[in-house]
């Protein structure tokens, strides 16, 4: 099994080769509602998920469904507009075949962004948030299986995912330019349907800051092939049982574009830093 996903990664590898040579040193994945950033890239290649044979396709709107390849001020990144979700029916292999193109295509860094629901008491809708660390025992693991000995080790350590010296690129960054930024721990479910107030109950004595359908399970494979990780959740609504009004996509989509701009600032100039280190 193990030998037929890496084949399907290098043919994979092989079809963006057969478009674009260009070697990025980021990789960058934009959650829903956050697909404008990609508008702020000097673009020198794009290509559809679906002109890649085997890739998976997004389905969720606000999820473009392509790569981005081009420069933010000096760096040279490869943008995944649009993710893939395990809720979308894919096999977990599917969900982090994105991120492990991305890391053979070239990329040594790995910045995620996602939609989230905040558990704290003092946050609100549009609230930026380091990821500080996550928690991984709700949603599939990817490297269940066998190993892909290509790829990286049977037992990746996991002390420190989301790398401090990147986070401290995205602290200064934040502070240079006035940008409030919360930190915490995320947890990924697995979805699709919202969290339940017990849920989010059960969550939040676990030490959860925010929760949402995506993110972890990017994070393990990439912390498996030896990325360097970082991570910045937009706080869309705030989780079951903290708000009167019911939870909808719409209204994830709604805070993701009252965030933009702060978002847009604070995710270019930590990338262009990112390259100065």
């Amino acid at each position: 099994m193990a030998d037929k996903l890496y084949e399907k990664l290098t043919k994979c590898v092989d079809a963006v080769r057969s478009k674009t040579d260009f070697v990025p040193d980021v990789a960058l994945v934009l959650g829903s509602g956050l697909g404008n950033y990609a508008e702020n890239i000097k673009v020198c290649a794009e290509i559809e998920y679906k002109d890649i044979p085997g890739f998976p396709v997004s389905t969720v709107p606000g999820h473009a469904g392509k790569f981005i390849f081009g420069y933010v001020g000096d760096t040279k990144v490869v943008c995944m507009k649009g993710r893939v979700h395990f809720y979308e029916g894919y096999d977990i292999s599917d969900v982090v075949l994105p991120v492990r193109l991305m890391g053979l295509l070239g990329a040594k860094i790995l910045f995620l962004t996602n939609a989230s629901g905040g558990l704290g008491k003092d946050f609100a809708a549009g609230d930026l948030m380091l990821i500080t660390d996550h928690i991984s025992c709700f949603a599939p693991n990817p490297l269940i299986g066998a190993n892909i000995d290509e790829l990286g080790p049977r037992f990746p350590d996991m002390s420190e995912v989301y790398k401090k010296d990147l986070q401290k690129i995205i602290k200064d960054t934040a502070k240079e330019n006035g940008i409030t930024l919360k930190e915490g721990v995320y947890c990924q479910l697995t979805g699709p349907s919202f969290e339940s107030p017990a849920e989010i109950q059960m969550l939040a004595k676990l030490g959860v800051s925010a929760v949402g359908m995506s993110t972890v399970n990017e994070a393990i494979a990439a912390n498996h092939m030896g990325l360097k990780i970082c991570g910045v959740s937009c706080i869309c609504n705030l989780a079951a049982g903290l708000s009167e009004n019911p939870l909808s996509h719409e209204e994830v989509q709604e805070a993701a574009d009252k965030a933009a701009p702060l978002f847009t600032k604070l995710v270019t100039e930590s990338i262009k830093k990112f390259n100065k280190g």
